[in-house]
């Protein structure tokens, strides 16, 4: 049986505003930047992608996302979908996000067993806790507790002194109902790092993830370090982008868990390949993307429902205001459930918040 031919791409530069601002240490995130990728083949069957550019997690910019995707997929069009997959995944080490929108179109296009699977399956997800104010925290972690999640996730990397008064607090309000993993987004610096993983109290802490740069590796062995004289796990998301990173963090033991996101890794094939890599050097694998719009999260699910046996952090598609693709997922008491079905795109949403969009077609 011959190889489906990429009949067309079309790709959309998209903004959408969240409901309410996303507060992470290097700034408040008020709306999603996408480039959203269709891929069309000869058969007629169809696929999406999604790259969702926040610079701080990627060094690629929605600017360098859209320009990279019209250099991308001319070349690409005309080719079968393996060949269109390999010459996208050489783009994968310089823009990972704009590859991973081109490949997992081409993916979903060809019917991806870990997309197409029918059988129900579930995987439990966490909640995030966006309040900063000790009245507003209360109300939302009962809300939280009361809709079935079980793991709550709290954003630190602020300051120093607050931020680990707020997670005493959030402790004490918890008290052991639910696990708490607890992230910086690279915002202290070394000293700060230490100062924070020795000085909470492990209780119900889940994890602590990435104090210190992405590039800061001395930094995340003495972190590292600090928090297992502390007992608290300790977790690396933005300085993984390959699976040579895993390997270099498994070397310095300067992480017991290690997070994973589909945009970084170019395909599902790897992201599933990476899971079972981190489990292959003594690590606990993490999943998910919060900073993601339908189509990546539901991807992700597909991956973590079957490989990933603690809380996905895919709940991006939760955070804008208006949502772009009906997909096979549903949230229930904490968990979201997959089922068989198609994605069907709202393209009326999708040209709504499109501020350019760009077809290029099989020569």
């Amino acid at each position: 049986m011959s190889d489906p031919v990429v009949e067309r791409f079309t790709a959309y530069c998209v903004r959408v505003p969240l409901t309410r601002p996303y507060k992470l240490s290097f700034g408040p995130v008020e709306a999603f930047d996408m480039v959203l990728v269709e891929a069309e083949l000869d058969d007629g069957r169809s696929g999406w992608g999604e790259a969702t550019v926040l610079t701080g997690y990627t060094e690629e910019t929605i600017e360098d996302a859209w320009r990279t995707a019209g250099e991308m997929a001319e070349p690409l069009a005309g080719l079968g979908v393996a060949m269109a997959k390999n010459a996208a995944m050489a783009h994968q080490s310089t823009a990972p996000f704009t590859t991973t929108a081109f490949v997992t179109a081409l993916e979903m296009a060809a019917a991806h067993p870990a997309l197409s699977a029918a059988e129900e399956r579930r995987l439990e997800l966490l909640a995030i806790l966006n309040s900063m104010e000790a009245d507003e925290l209360v109300d939302e972690i009962e809300a939280h507790l009361e809709e079935g999640y079980r793991t709550l996730k709290v954003k630190v990397g602020f300051d120093l002194g607050a931020d680990m008064a707020r997670l005493a607090y959030i402790q004490e309000c918890t008290r052991g109902r639910a696990k708490l993993r607890v992230d910086a987004n690279q915002g202290y610096d070394q000293a700060e790092g230490i100062a924070f993983v020795s000085g909470i109290d492990p209780a119900g802490i889940e994890l602590v993830e990435q104090t210190c740069a992405a590039g800061d590796w001395k930094a995340a062995v003495a972190v590292a370090d600090a928090a297992g004289v502390n007992g608290v796990p300790y977790m690396l998301d933005e300085s993984i982008y390959k699976l040579s990173d895993v390997d270099r963090a498994a070397k310095l033991e300067c992480a017991d868990v290690i997070k994973l996101k589909l945009m970084k890794l170019g395909s599902l094939d790897t992201l599933a390949r990476g899971i079972a890599h981190i489990r292959a050097q003594h690590m606990t694998p993490v999943l998910g993307n919060g900073v993601a719009g339908d189509i990546g999260c539901w991807m992700e699910a597909c991956i973590g429902a079957v490989a990933i046996d603690n809380a996905g952090e895919m709940n991006g598609f939760l955070k804008p205001s208006q949502r772009l693709f009906d997909v096979p997922m549903r949230l229930e008491r904490g968990e979201l459930v997959l089922s068989g079905g198609e994605v069907r795109p709202d393209r009326d949403a999708i040209a709504a918040y499109t501020l350019e969009k760009r077809e290029t077609h099989r020569k």
